[in-house]
């Protein structure tokens, strides 16, 4: 395999590991989709993390704007799921550091943790594993720019637009692998389950 995969390679990899899988599902936001990505099963595999994060650093290396400045970057993720994503682009990048944000609950703000908040004025590049709704990304561009960083790029190992994934534009934005499936809105347009086919609820 290449440094940067294919595409199919890198939906191989995940089909491989079941990180990929075909079938009828509900996101937590409510929508129907064809087809579910959880990118931290094949995170586990120290394997998969080094091809994944040094292809994925690979992409953000050819930006020369990016390039000249990877000694200042840190790495800032906004959830749990792009840890192990932070921390594979960190290490291939040769970055500064890794920080991340959480919940207190599923409904409270993004924050950072006491003590390993960032420092005003730093040069961020964002990483999660999916950019998919587009939520904690938005949430988390606007924390800390309110802190007083700069957003200099965007990440993700996979892209997975639905009718609801922003724009983050002017940003830069790498990814490794588009997925394209059906969506609908809610249980009411889902031609899955007009026709029957059981429903899987998941939570990332």
């Amino acid at each position: 395999m290449e440094l940067i995969p294919t595409q199919e390679e890198v939906l191989q990899l995940f089909r491989k590991c079941g990180a990929l899988r075909n079938g009828h599902f509900e996101t937590p936001s409510g929508l129907h989709s064809e087809e579910h990505l959880n990118v931290a099963l094949a995170m586990r595999y120290y394997e998969n993390a080094r091809i994944l994060g040094v292809a994925l650093s690979r992409k953000v290396r050819f930006h020369s704007e990016l390039r000249a400045m990877i000694g200042e970057l840190s790495i800032v993720s906004p959830g749990t799921g792009g840890i192990p994503v932070a921390y594979a682009v960190c290490e291939a990048l040769r970055a500064q550091q890794v920080y991340w944000a959480e919940r207190d609950t599923p409904t409270s703000p993004l924050h950072f943790r006491q003590g390993i908040s960032e420092k005003e004025g730093e040069k961020i590049l964002m990483v999660d594993d999916i950019l998919r709704t587009g939520r904690r990304l938005t949430e988390l561009k606007k924390m800390v720019q309110e802190i007083g960083d700069q957003v200099v790029g965007l990440a993700v190992m996979v892209y997975q637009p639905n009718p609801e994934t922003p724009s983050f534009e002017p940003l830069p934005f790498f990814y490794l692998a588009r997925l394209e499936g059906k969506y609908w809105r809610s249980a009411a347009d889902c031609e899955l389950c007009k026709a029957g086919i059981p429903v899987e609820r998941v939570n990332y």
